[in-house]
């Protein structure tokens, strides 16, 4: 077993009616605790061969944030399933996706629009 490790840690902070209202995560390879709105975690279970799952936001997330998180993490993972498969064909489909959704809740341009600067 190797002795290189690292430690995250994701602390959430609930209100009375348990609603997340502060998120916070550290690592053991950066220094002291940062906030954060949301993070979404997926783990694939070794014996089930299930994925287990907790997505989480605080209460004052907006919308127009929640489109820039599924967008930056849609995109991540369609490059994520290039490098691990490299079915090339699944993953073109898979940025298609992205780009619509990115067009569709105006975090990239449309096509037909004219270029102007990225804003993820």
């Amino acid at each position: 077993m190797s002795e290189n490790k690292s430690k995250i840690v994701l602390e959430v902070e609930l209100n009375e009616e348990k609603i997340p209202v502060n998120i916070n995560w550290e690592a053991s390879t950066k220094d002291g605790k940062e906030a954060c709105k949301a993070f979404m975690l997926s783990i694939f279970e070794k014996k089930t061969k299930e994925t287990l799952k907790i997505d989480l936001w605080t209460k004052d997330m907006q919308v127009m944030e929640m489109d820039r998180f599924f967008f930056h993490t849609l995109r991540s993972m369609t490059e994520t399933y290039f490098r691990a498969t490299q079915n090339q064909d699944l993953a073109r489909d898979m940025h298609h996706f992205v780009e619509y959704f990115g067009e569709k809740t105006g975090i990239i341009p449309t096509k037909e629009s004219p270029k102007s600067e990225d804003q993820s």
